[in-house]
């Protein structure tokens, strides 16, 4: 079973690993290394990290978020 941890936030410069997209998800896999994905590879490649990652931090859910400076037909 993998757990999803509270790590350091994900910033503007973390892109994936795969295509240079913004980063919202970090897996650590159990050899140490790390790995960063745009939602849609880490959602293309979920079933298979889940399995050889120790530890994840999802931030997905950031992509949902209105930003207050969103125009009215924006919310």
């Amino acid at each position: 079973m993998t757990t999803t941890i509270a790590a350091s936030p994900l910033t503007a410069v973390d892109r994936c690993d795969r295509c240079g997209a913004q980063a919202y998800v970090r897996a650590v896999l159990l050899s140490g290394s790390e790995l960063l994905f745009c939602a849609h590879h880490w959602h293309e490649n979920e079933t298979a990290l889940r399995k050889i990652s120790g530890t994840i931090h999802d931030e997905t859910g950031r992509l949902a978020d209105v930003p207050p400076t969103a125009a009215v037909e924006e919310r």
